[in-house]
């Protein structure tokens, strides 16, 4: 499907516009190192502009009527200013790692304007070592993190000399701006076409009840695993507390192949891996905060895209959420593991993600207080104490005008009172960890970042140890 003028939200991105507050920001992205002197500023701007056509999505905005059943459409900004969207600023002296997360947490601490395009790249000069870097920032209602690595297409390339991007079509010519008219017009075209879908759905079942009827018990089974997680809520946490609308952040790169030892040690994914080490860190946080483990066992809200092969790179939101659990209250690294690879075993099996995208297909006839209702408990601190998210990325070099990416550190979001979120992501053999954390809750999200560190460092250890090991 082409990125249009006049494209309706789906439920799902709408929810992201539903949840945003003054102190809960919902944008997300990453920061990038570059090899390299940075490129000029023109140089710069024209690798994009001849790119965007790639992703027309960059030039919409949003436009609402009253009758847009709390979704509103994508239109063309017939104001589109590439300059207002890439930004140019440099670290003071010495340009060190510190300082390059301060200003990814001051970038990341703004909201962006909602009367323009949901979306800012920053290049950042003034690095150590011979490095530039670039931040990138858009809202969650525009793209989620798998569709992100599609659009990496926008700027990055497979090798240092590629052959040039150039639109062969017409130039981009905006559509005006729509009236009142136009806009409830496209409201009812997306409700008639959510219609259609429905009915088709309706014709479906009536020729092969037996599976609409197989499919029907199913996804009753999943809201009722969604709604029985609802009665039994995530504990009390300092992660859980009332945020301002600043932020910390810290990234943490490791191996992926670290990640490999250790599943290949003790079962498992590469996630579940993911997850024990972030459970371990934050078993050391509570005790270092003073709060008792026994018996903990925290939430996490863990993202898991629905978004087939065909459809990628055409943006939006192709996700649904499960609840993974985090046993804080096992002290044993590998036994810690287990427990989570179990119960992730346990969550895939169930039919938790298939509740979700039902919820989410009921949100498409939903007045406006309801979907705004739905996109609050969903995100529901009685639901999980923090989201931990881990995006896959490409295993090998990528370039930005013939300079290679060196590492990339992806930035999630906090939902209102969630006062940290991380997120994860694989690059060329990397495997980073970027912590996003309010400012006033976390001023020891250095110490949650060394945890990780040090709690990977013990499980890869574990691991050569049970391999050596004669049998």
């Amino acid at each position: 499907m082409p990125q249009r003028h006049l494209d309706r939200l789906t439920p799902v991105d709408a929810s992201f516009l539903h949840q945003e507050g003054a102190d809960s920001h919902m944008h997300i992205g990453g920061l990038t190192i570059v090899e390299g002197p940075p490129p000029r500023m023109d140089e710069f701007l024209e690798q994009i502009r001849r790119r965007l056509h790639l992703v027309p999505r960059y030039r919409h905005k949003l436009a609402s009527t009253a009758l847009d059943s709390g979704r509103p459409v994508w239109v063309d900004d017939p104001s589109f200013n590439l300059e207002y969207h890439i930004r140019h600023t440099a670290l003071p002296t010495p340009g060190g790692w510190e300082q390059l997360c301060g200003l990814t947490a001051r970038i990341f601490s703004q909201q962006l304007d909602r009367s323009k395009p949901l979306w800012e790249m920053w290049l950042i000069e003034g690095l150590q070592d011979d490095r530039f870097a670039l931040i990138t920032k858009t809202h969650h209602s525009l793209i989620d993190g798998i569709a992100g690595v599609d659009l990496a297409t926008v700027l990055f390339d497979l090798s240092p000399d590629p052959p040039v991007v150039r639109h062969t079509g017409r130039p981009w010519q905006p559509h005006s701006e729509p009236s009142a008219a136009e806009l409830v017009a496209a409201g009812i075209r997306g409700a008639v076409r959510t219609g259609l879908e429905l009915a088709e759905g309706a014709i479906d079942a009536f020729a092969h009840p037996e599976r609409a009827l197989s499919r029907a018990r199913e996804a009753a089974e999943g809201v009722g695993e969604i709604v029985w997680a609802g009665l039994n809520p995530a504990p009390e946490t300092p992660l859980n507390v009332p945020i301002g609308p600043h932020r910390r952040f810290y990234g943490i790169a490791s191996s992926l192949d670290d990640f490999k030892t250790v599943k290949n040690a003790f079962g498992g994914t590469v996630n579940d891996v993911v997850l024990a080490v972030v459970t371990g860190a934050l078993r050391t946080f509570l005790i270092s905060r003073g709060r008792r483990t026994e018996g903990v066992e925290m939430r996490a809200l863990v993202p898991v895209s629905v978004r087939v092969e065909d459809e990628h790179g055409q943006g939006g939101n192709r996700i649904v959420v499960m609840r993974g659990p985090l046993p804080v209250y096992i002290a044993d690294p590998v036994q810690r593991l287990r427990f989570v690879s179990q119960a992730m075993d346990g969550l895939k099996e169930s039919k938790q993600a298939l509740g979700a995208e039902v919820i989410a297909g009921a949100q498409n006839f939903a007045p406006p207080t309801i979907l705004a209702q739905a996109s609050r408990l969903n995100f529901s601190t009685r639901l999980f104490n923090l989201i931990v998210t881990n995006v896959p990325g490409p295993q090998f070099p990528l370039y930005v005008l013939g300079r290679e990416m060196l590492a990339a550190y992806p930035v999630a979001f906090l939902p209102e009172n969630h006062a940290l979120a991380i997120a994860i992501m694989s690059y060329n053999g990397q495997m980073n960890f970027g912590l996003l954390g309010d400012y006033d809750a976390l001023p020891d999200i250095g110490a949650i970042s060394d945890s990780i560190a040090k709690e990977l460092a013990t499980l890869v250890s574990l691991a050569r140890e049970s391999v050596a090991a004669p049998a």
